[in-house]
């Protein structure tokens, strides 16, 4: 009988780690760690954030996360030293040591600077998602911006309905995404389907790591394509792969299935691969 690999890639999560946090260079305990109140990044959500998984202290894809809190800053014209924020983090990795966690980067109106290392949320095996109607902002589509209350509150609105987590769908009916993660699902006819970039979904990095392993068509699909998959899962930095047991209170076939255990071989050789070449 062959064994069902881990819902993710990764080793067991360090508990009990201190949480550290860096504002502007200055290292401290998460709980010590000041920022000047009169900062538009806390008083209107004004700023940019990225969260990359650690792996024994080593972020995976840092370059790329950088990337994107670059073009996210620049969408809303928000000005960052990415050269001294690099060096904020080395210093922030050294002091936090060999950790399995995150990295939370953000970056504020205010001109501050933010890293903190932190434990990662508990993920299930698999999880139920129930549809939400959610009309993006065209001018921040693609954006990692602070202005996060829309999709917490779409989780909210799921879990109301008895599952864990959202998707949010355009009142066309349009398929976008849940609100941390990217999906993808499997059609009838076999196709490994997820919604294209030109709908507004995130670029999101695991997703990006998964099209290129993996035969994934992008596209623009209705909410009745999703509900009639025969299996379907999520992707994330934290998530990694993860496999959905049921959409709007209908189970799938299969959680995980065949192409979600290939998708979750698939990440891990490519997570294995890019680890490997930080040492």
């Amino acid at each position: 009988m062959t064994a069902k690999p881990s819902q993710v890639a990764s080793p067991a999560v360090t508990s009990g780690f201190t949480e550290l946090a860096s504002v502007d260079g200055r290292v401290t305990p998460t709980g010590e760690a000041t920022v000047p109140m009169k900062d538009d990044g806390l008083y209107r959500g004004d700023g940019a954030f990225e969260v990359i998984r650690l792996y024994e202290g080593r972020p995976f894809a840092l370059g790329d996360h950088l990337d994107r809190l670059g073009r996210s800053a620049a969408a809303i014209e928000l000005e960052f030293d990415r050269g001294a924020l690099e060096g904020e983090i080395a210093a922030l990795l050294a002091a936090a040591g060999p950790v399995d966690g995150q990295l939370r980067l953000i970056v504020t109106r205010g001109g501050r600077r933010i890293a903190a290392v932190e434990p990662i949320p508990n993920h299930a095996e698999s999880l139920t998602l129930a549809t939400v109607t959610y009309s993006p902002s065209i001018i921040l589509n693609g954006v990692k911006s602070l202005s996060y209350a829309a999709n917490m509150q779409a989780s909210r609105l799921a879990k109301a309905r008895g599952a864990e987590e959202a998707v949010l769908v355009r009142p066309d009916g349009t398929v976008l995404e849940p609100p941390t993660s990217a999906i993808f699902w499997v059609s009838p006819s076999g196709e490994l389907r997820t919604p294209a970039l030109e709908d507004g979904v995130l670029e999101s990095i695991t997703r990006d790591r998964l099209i290129k392993a993996l035969s994934v068509i992008e596209g623009s699909w209705q909410v009745d394509d999703l509900r009639a998959a025969e299996e379907a899962f999520l992707a994330s930095t934290t998530r990694e792969i993860q496999p959905v047991a049921a959409i709007d209170g209908a189970a799938l076939p299969a959680a995980p299935g065949p192409r979600t255990l290939e998708a979750q071989r698939a990440f891990a050789a490519t997570l294995g691969q890019e680890l490997r070449e930080l040492q």
